[in-house]
């Protein structure tokens, strides 16, 4: 069974735009839910929906689990495994990683929405958004942000 509830209406008062940098260190994931926490509490942010999209082709976003570092450690072993490093790439001119890095961006999220509540994200007891660098050396990551509610 299926039970769907509506819980009620807001207006939308404000679109409130904002990015993060992130500093990688090559691949990786990195918990970016404290700065996006800060961005809501720094703008008052009540209610409504933050959307943040990662504005490079060989990084990505996703919501995972933030208790056992195995689950990162697994995830990126996956995401290898599905785009080798070393394949038959007609795209190479960049490095031996950065067309795995394309199709690893391709295969997860660019681009992540979060519902904010009571100016809190709301993400599950065991969650955490993470920024995933797919490149093997140091890069500055933007994320863009773009809040609808009030």
């Amino acid at each position: 069974m299926i039970h769907v509830e509506t819980l009620g209406e807001a207006p939308v008062e404000r679109m409130v735009r904002g990015r993060v940098d992130v500093a990688t260190d090559g691949p990786g994931m990195t918990d970016v839910t404290a700065a996006l926490s800060t961005f809501v509490r720094d703008n008052a942010l009540r209610d409504g929906v933050l959307t943040a999209f990662v504005v490079h082709t060989t990084a990505s976003l996703t919501v995972q689990e933030n208790a056992d570092p195995d689950v990162q450690s697994d995830l990126l072993a996956a995401l290898g495994r599905l785009a080798p490093r070393g394949a038959r790439y007609a795209h190479s001119v960049e490095g031996a990683d950065d067309m795995p890095g394309h199709i690893k961006a391709m295969l997860s999220d660019t681009s992540i929405s979060v519902a904010v509540a009571d100016g809190r994200l709301q993400l599950g007891t065991w969650q955490a958004l993470y920024l995933i660098e797919h490149r093997d050396r140091r890069h500055t990551r933007t994320i863009t942000l773009d809040f609808i509610g009030r």
